[in-house]
């Protein structure tokens, strides 16, 4: 498996190597071995400039993925799957810790495993989506002891 997170703010972020850790975990979970994706770590301006360019929504969202295998056209180099990117902003990422009463740990894992399961083809656009994608998020966060 071959993980980068970059951060792309002028922030330290010390909870990124868990993130990492709970991301690998993840990948073991789905019995996933040679995978290639990144973390983005930006500012609101930034993702809010990704989503009303590629999405057409002109607001601040908290995380945003591109998936390449939604590409018919991407090689396997080889036989890598390359999933793709998944961008989070830190500031809505802080916001939203604040808001729900949890650690700043508990919202970057979230979003993280949430693009992780984006990238994987999972969607919650009708309930029964939801239903399976939120479940397999909450059996990772949990299985990693990261809780509200």
């Amino acid at each position: 498996m071959e993980l980068e997170i970059f951060n792309q703010t002028e922030e330290e972020i010390k909870e990124l190597e868990t993130v990492r850790k709970v991301l690998e975990y993840a990948c073991s979970k789905e019995k996933l071995g040679n995978v290639c994706f990144n973390v983005i770590i930006v500012d609101n301006d930034y993702i809010h400039e990704l989503n009303k360019n590629y999405r057409n929504i002109d607001r601040v969202t908290d995380v945003i993925t591109f998936a390449l295998e939604d590409e018919k056209d991407i090689v396997e180099p080889n036989g890598v799957r390359m999933l793709g990117d998944i961008y989070i902003s830190i500031d809505k990422a802080k916001s939203q810790a604040e808001e729900y009463g949890h650690s700043l740990l508990r919202e970057l894992s979230f979003l993280a495993v949430h693009g992780f399961y984006h990238l994987l083809g999972y969607d919650h656009m009708n309930k029964e989506e939801e239903v399976i994608m939120f479940q397999k998020q909450e059996e990772v966060l949990h299985e990693c002891k990261i809780e509200r």
